[in-house]
Protein backbone atom coordinates (compact mmCIF):
# COMPACT_ATOMS: atom_id res chain seq x y z
CA UNK A 1 0.00 0.00 0.00
CA UNK A 2 1.48 3.26 -1.12
CA UNK A 3 1.93 5.44 2.41
CA UNK A 4 0.35 8.61 2.48
CA UNK A 5 1.64 12.40 3.49
CA UNK A 6 0.07 14.71 5.32
CA UNK A 7 -0.60 18.00 3.83
CA UNK A 8 1.42 20.50 5.94
CA UNK A 9 -0.31 20.88 9.69
CA UNK A 10 -3.78 20.74 8.36
CA UNK A 11 -4.30 16.71 9.80
CA UNK A 12 -5.26 15.58 6.01
CA UNK A 13 -3.27 13.00 4.31
CA UNK A 14 -2.87 12.16 1.03
CA UNK A 15 -0.93 9.52 -1.55
CA UNK A 16 1.60 10.82 -3.61
CA UNK A 17 -0.39 12.16 -6.59
CA UNK A 18 -3.22 14.17 -7.40
CA UNK A 19 -5.69 13.66 -9.98
CA UNK A 20 -5.74 17.23 -12.18
CA UNK A 21 -9.39 17.80 -12.92
CA UNK A 22 -9.11 20.86 -15.36
CA UNK A 23 -10.02 18.49 -17.64
CA UNK A 24 -13.26 17.21 -16.81
CA UNK A 25 -16.57 18.39 -18.63
CA UNK A 26 -14.23 19.43 -21.31
CA UNK A 27 -11.32 17.15 -23.18
CA UNK A 28 -13.21 14.52 -21.39
CA UNK A 29 -16.67 13.73 -20.71
CA UNK A 30 -18.57 13.29 -17.72
CA UNK A 31 -18.66 9.73 -18.26
CA UNK A 32 -14.79 9.40 -19.34
CA UNK A 33 -14.26 11.21 -16.27
CA UNK A 34 -16.18 9.19 -14.19
CA UNK A 35 -13.95 6.22 -15.26
CA UNK A 36 -10.89 8.26 -14.99
CA UNK A 37 -12.24 9.16 -11.18
CA UNK A 38 -13.34 5.37 -10.60
CA UNK A 39 -9.40 4.48 -11.83
CA UNK A 40 -7.59 6.51 -10.05
CA UNK A 41 -9.60 5.52 -6.15
CA UNK A 42 -9.52 2.13 -7.20
CA UNK A 43 -5.64 2.71 -7.81
CA UNK A 44 -5.01 3.99 -4.62
CA UNK A 45 -5.05 7.64 -5.63
CA UNK A 46 -6.61 9.77 -2.59
CA UNK A 47 -6.31 14.28 -4.09
CA UNK A 48 -8.56 15.51 -6.39
CA UNK A 49 -7.36 19.00 -7.75
CA UNK A 50 -10.03 21.04 -9.48
CA UNK A 51 -10.77 25.10 -9.31
CA UNK A 52 -14.19 26.90 -9.90
CA UNK A 53 -12.65 28.54 -12.72
CA UNK A 54 -12.31 24.93 -14.91
CA UNK A 55 -13.18 25.21 -17.77
CA UNK A 56 -14.30 29.03 -18.36
CA UNK A 57 -11.85 29.36 -21.01
CA UNK A 58 -14.10 27.42 -23.42
CA UNK A 59 -16.49 28.77 -25.61
CA UNK A 60 -20.04 28.57 -23.69
CA UNK A 61 -18.24 27.41 -20.18
CA UNK A 62 -18.78 30.11 -17.52
CA UNK A 63 -16.69 28.13 -15.20
CA UNK A 64 -17.52 25.34 -12.54
CA UNK A 65 -18.33 22.76 -15.03
CA UNK A 66 -15.30 20.54 -13.34
CA UNK A 67 -16.60 20.87 -10.02
CA UNK A 68 -20.08 19.79 -11.24
CA UNK A 69 -18.81 16.56 -12.87
CA UNK A 70 -16.90 15.60 -9.74
CA UNK A 71 -20.05 16.56 -7.79
CA UNK A 72 -22.10 14.02 -10.37
CA UNK A 73 -19.55 11.58 -9.76
CA UNK A 74 -19.94 11.64 -5.73
CA UNK A 75 -23.81 11.73 -5.93
CA UNK A 76 -23.50 8.32 -8.10
CA UNK A 77 -21.45 6.80 -5.31
CA UNK A 78 -21.61 8.88 -1.77
CA UNK A 79 -18.79 6.23 -0.35
CA UNK A 80 -16.35 7.43 -2.27
CA UNK A 81 -16.43 10.93 -0.77
CA UNK A 82 -14.80 9.22 2.76
CA UNK A 83 -12.01 8.01 0.48
CA UNK A 84 -10.33 11.36 -1.13
CA UNK A 85 -9.44 14.76 -0.48
CA UNK A 86 -10.66 17.71 -2.60
CA UNK A 87 -9.02 20.60 -3.15
CA UNK A 88 -10.60 23.58 -5.18
CA UNK A 89 -9.84 27.07 -5.77
CA UNK A 90 -11.31 30.49 -5.80
CA UNK A 91 -10.23 34.33 -7.32
CA UNK A 92 -8.89 33.50 -10.45
CA UNK A 93 -11.71 34.81 -11.74
CA UNK A 94 -13.16 37.22 -9.58
CA UNK A 95 -10.22 38.51 -7.56
CA UNK A 96 -10.15 38.03 -3.97
CA UNK A 97 -12.00 40.46 -2.78
CA UNK A 98 -13.77 39.72 0.64
CA UNK A 99 -17.41 40.07 -0.21
CA UNK A 100 -16.58 37.26 -3.41
CA UNK A 101 -14.94 35.07 -1.99
CA UNK A 102 -18.23 33.11 0.34
CA UNK A 103 -20.39 33.38 -2.29
CA UNK A 104 -18.12 31.63 -4.42
CA UNK A 105 -16.95 29.38 -1.78
CA UNK A 106 -20.72 28.46 -1.01
CA UNK A 107 -21.50 27.57 -5.40
CA UNK A 108 -17.82 25.85 -5.63
CA UNK A 109 -19.49 23.60 -2.17
CA UNK A 110 -23.26 23.52 -4.20
CA UNK A 111 -21.42 22.07 -7.41
CA UNK A 112 -19.62 19.21 -5.30
CA UNK A 113 -22.21 18.35 -3.54
CA UNK A 114 -20.07 18.51 0.19
CA UNK A 115 -20.58 20.04 2.85
CA UNK A 116 -16.76 20.89 3.55
CA UNK A 117 -13.88 21.62 1.21
CA UNK A 118 -11.03 20.07 2.45
CA UNK A 119 -8.23 22.28 0.92
CA UNK A 120 -9.36 25.64 -0.57
CA UNK A 121 -6.44 27.23 -2.29
CA UNK A 122 -6.28 31.48 -3.24
CA UNK A 123 -5.74 30.55 -6.95
CA UNK A 124 -3.57 33.74 -7.58
CA UNK A 125 -2.37 36.83 -5.67
CA UNK A 126 -4.56 39.72 -5.49
CA UNK A 127 -2.33 42.22 -4.55
CA UNK A 128 -5.67 44.77 -4.51
CA UNK A 129 -6.25 43.02 -1.59
CA UNK A 130 -5.27 42.84 1.70
CA UNK A 131 -3.79 39.39 2.83
CA UNK A 132 -5.44 39.86 6.30
CA UNK A 133 -8.86 40.24 3.92
CA UNK A 134 -8.65 37.52 2.02
CA UNK A 135 -7.28 35.21 4.78
CA UNK A 136 -9.83 37.02 7.30
CA UNK A 137 -13.10 35.50 5.51
CA UNK A 138 -11.00 31.89 4.75
CA UNK A 139 -10.72 31.72 8.87
CA UNK A 140 -14.54 32.65 8.91
CA UNK A 141 -15.05 29.57 5.92
CA UNK A 142 -12.93 27.69 8.20
CA UNK A 143 -14.47 28.67 11.40
CA UNK A 144 -17.91 27.99 9.78
CA UNK A 145 -16.85 24.47 8.49
CA UNK A 146 -17.03 25.34 5.01
CA UNK A 147 -13.44 24.77 4.66
CA UNK A 148 -10.43 22.75 6.40
CA UNK A 149 -7.15 23.83 5.00
CA UNK A 150 -6.09 26.92 3.17
CA UNK A 151 -3.59 26.75 0.35
CA UNK A 152 -1.83 29.39 -1.29
CA UNK A 153 -1.27 28.95 -5.39
CA UNK A 154 0.91 30.97 -7.86
CA UNK A 155 2.80 33.23 -5.03
CA UNK A 156 6.11 34.28 -4.25
CA UNK A 157 7.73 33.47 -1.68
CA UNK A 158 7.49 36.93 -0.14
CA UNK A 159 3.81 36.71 -0.40
CA UNK A 160 3.65 33.29 1.37
CA UNK A 161 5.80 34.82 4.09
CA UNK A 162 3.71 37.17 4.74
CA UNK A 163 0.65 35.56 4.85
CA UNK A 164 2.31 33.25 7.37
CA UNK A 165 3.36 36.50 9.77
CA UNK A 166 -0.51 37.82 9.40
CA UNK A 167 -1.91 34.59 10.14
CA UNK A 168 0.25 34.60 13.25
CA UNK A 169 -0.53 38.06 14.13
CA UNK A 170 -4.40 37.51 13.63
CA UNK A 171 -4.11 34.13 14.96
CA UNK A 172 -6.02 32.17 11.85
CA UNK A 173 -4.90 28.85 10.96
CA UNK A 174 -1.76 29.19 8.82
CA UNK A 175 -2.04 27.64 5.30
CA UNK A 176 -1.18 24.18 4.71
CA UNK A 177 -0.53 24.04 0.93
CA UNK A 178 1.64 25.96 -1.50
CA UNK A 179 0.46 24.93 -5.54
CA UNK A 180 3.35 26.52 -8.07
CA UNK A 181 4.53 25.41 -11.63
CA UNK A 182 7.27 22.64 -11.15
CA UNK A 183 8.65 20.29 -12.87
CA UNK A 184 11.85 18.32 -14.37
CA UNK A 185 12.47 20.60 -17.20
CA UNK A 186 11.50 23.90 -15.22
CA UNK A 187 13.02 23.48 -11.73
CA UNK A 188 13.75 27.30 -11.03
CA UNK A 189 10.25 27.98 -11.06
CA UNK A 190 9.90 26.60 -7.43
CA UNK A 191 13.13 25.34 -6.44
CA UNK A 192 15.26 28.13 -4.12
CA UNK A 193 13.61 30.72 -1.82
CA UNK A 194 10.06 29.39 -2.19
CA UNK A 195 11.44 25.68 -1.79
CA UNK A 196 13.13 26.59 1.12
CA UNK A 197 10.41 28.17 2.89
CA UNK A 198 8.11 25.40 2.49
CA UNK A 199 10.56 22.83 4.13
CA UNK A 200 11.56 25.94 6.71
CA UNK A 201 7.61 26.09 7.80
CA UNK A 202 6.33 22.86 6.85
CA UNK A 203 4.49 23.91 3.83
CA UNK A 204 3.41 21.09 1.55
CA UNK A 205 3.78 22.02 -2.19
CA UNK A 206 1.40 20.09 -4.64
CA UNK A 207 2.75 21.79 -8.38
CA UNK A 208 1.26 21.83 -11.20
CA UNK A 209 1.98 21.76 -14.89
CA UNK A 210 4.15 18.16 -13.59
CA UNK A 211 4.65 16.78 -16.78
CA UNK A 212 5.19 20.18 -18.90
CA UNK A 213 2.58 20.08 -21.34
CA UNK A 214 3.45 16.35 -21.87
CA UNK A 215 6.93 17.12 -22.92
CA UNK A 216 7.94 14.22 -20.77
CA UNK A 217 5.70 12.06 -21.87
CA UNK A 218 8.17 11.78 -24.60
CA UNK A 219 5.33 12.71 -27.11
CA UNK A 220 6.96 16.01 -28.54
CA UNK A 221 10.89 15.30 -29.59
CA UNK A 222 11.30 17.35 -32.86
CA UNK A 223 9.30 20.10 -34.34
CA UNK A 224 7.89 17.84 -36.64
CA UNK A 225 5.76 16.42 -33.41
CA UNK A 226 4.34 20.06 -32.45
CA UNK A 227 1.24 19.41 -34.90
CA UNK A 228 0.46 15.96 -33.40
CA UNK A 229 -2.24 17.87 -31.28
CA UNK A 230 -3.37 21.69 -30.24
CA UNK A 231 -1.32 22.19 -27.61
CA UNK A 232 1.65 21.16 -29.47
CA UNK A 233 3.15 24.09 -30.01
CA UNK A 234 3.36 25.25 -26.31
CA UNK A 235 6.30 23.01 -26.28
CA UNK A 236 8.98 24.42 -28.73
CA UNK A 237 11.02 25.75 -26.23
CA UNK A 238 11.54 22.74 -24.47
CA UNK A 239 12.27 21.06 -27.75
CA UNK A 240 14.56 23.53 -29.53
CA UNK A 241 16.42 23.49 -26.17
CA UNK A 242 19.39 21.54 -24.78
CA UNK A 243 18.31 21.06 -21.19
CA UNK A 244 14.94 19.76 -22.83
CA UNK A 245 17.03 16.86 -24.97
CA UNK A 246 18.94 16.18 -22.56
CA UNK A 247 15.96 15.51 -19.66
CA UNK A 248 14.50 13.08 -22.61
CA UNK A 249 17.40 11.21 -22.89
CA UNK A 250 17.77 10.67 -19.58
CA UNK A 251 14.40 9.88 -18.68
CA UNK A 252 14.71 7.68 -21.73
CA UNK A 253 17.41 5.81 -19.93
CA UNK A 254 15.43 5.29 -16.48
CA UNK A 255 12.62 4.36 -17.95
CA UNK A 256 14.68 1.52 -19.96
CA UNK A 257 16.21 0.61 -16.65
CA UNK A 258 12.66 0.79 -15.02
CA UNK A 259 10.16 -0.32 -17.00
CA UNK A 260 7.87 2.45 -16.35
CA UNK A 261 6.57 5.20 -19.01
CA UNK A 262 8.30 8.33 -19.11
CA UNK A 263 5.42 10.25 -18.26
CA UNK A 264 5.74 8.03 -14.52
CA UNK A 265 9.12 8.10 -14.42
CA UNK A 266 9.09 12.33 -14.64
CA UNK A 267 6.42 11.91 -12.04
CA UNK A 268 8.47 9.94 -9.39
CA UNK A 269 11.06 12.03 -9.63
CA UNK A 270 8.87 15.18 -9.27
CA UNK A 271 7.67 13.15 -5.69
CA UNK A 272 11.25 12.27 -4.64
CA UNK A 273 11.70 16.44 -4.21
CA UNK A 274 12.20 18.20 -0.87
CA UNK A 275 9.14 19.81 0.09
CA UNK A 276 6.67 17.83 -2.82
CA UNK A 277 3.73 16.04 -1.27
CA UNK A 278 1.54 15.31 -3.78
CA UNK A 279 2.25 16.35 -8.20
CA UNK A 280 -1.01 17.57 -9.83
CA UNK A 281 -1.26 15.42 -13.32
CA UNK A 282 -4.63 15.52 -15.51
CA UNK A 283 -5.40 12.23 -17.78
CA UNK A 284 -8.11 12.48 -20.74
CA UNK A 285 -8.53 8.76 -20.93
CA UNK A 286 -8.02 5.58 -18.42
CA UNK A 287 -5.23 4.44 -20.24
CA UNK A 288 -3.48 7.52 -19.52
CA UNK A 289 -4.32 7.58 -16.04
CA UNK A 290 -2.13 4.24 -15.78
CA UNK A 291 0.69 6.21 -16.76
CA UNK A 292 0.29 8.46 -13.87
CA UNK A 293 -0.64 6.06 -10.87
CA UNK A 294 2.09 4.35 -11.64
CA UNK A 295 3.93 6.75 -10.16
CA UNK A 296 2.77 5.79 -6.99
CA UNK A 297 4.25 3.08 -7.15
CA UNK A 298 7.81 3.49 -8.28
CA UNK A 299 10.09 4.75 -6.28
CA UNK A 300 13.37 6.15 -8.25
CA UNK A 301 16.97 5.58 -6.86
CA UNK A 302 19.31 8.13 -5.82
CA UNK A 303 21.31 7.09 -8.71
CA UNK A 304 18.33 7.64 -10.56
CA UNK A 305 17.41 10.66 -8.92
CA UNK A 306 20.40 12.16 -9.50
CA UNK A 307 21.15 11.02 -13.16
CA UNK A 308 17.31 12.80 -13.95
CA UNK A 309 18.56 16.23 -11.82
CA UNK A 310 21.92 16.90 -13.31
CA UNK A 311 20.62 16.03 -16.68
CA UNK A 312 17.89 19.28 -16.20
CA UNK A 313 20.73 21.55 -14.23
Amino acid sequence: MTQKRPIGTSGLEVTPLALGGNVFGWTADEDTSFSILDAFVDAGGTMIDTADVYSAWVPGHTGGESETVIGEWLKRDPAKRGKVVIATKVGFMAGLKPETITPTCDASLARLGVETIDLYYQHKDDESVPLADSLGVFEELRKAGKIHATGLSNFTAGRVEEALAICHEQGFERPAALQNWYNLVEREKFEGALQDLALAQGLSQCPYYSLANGFLTGKYRSKDDLQKSPRGLRNIEYVESDRGQAVLAALDSVAAETGAAMATVALAWLKAQPGVTAPIASATSVDQLDELVAALRLDLSPAQIEALTTASS
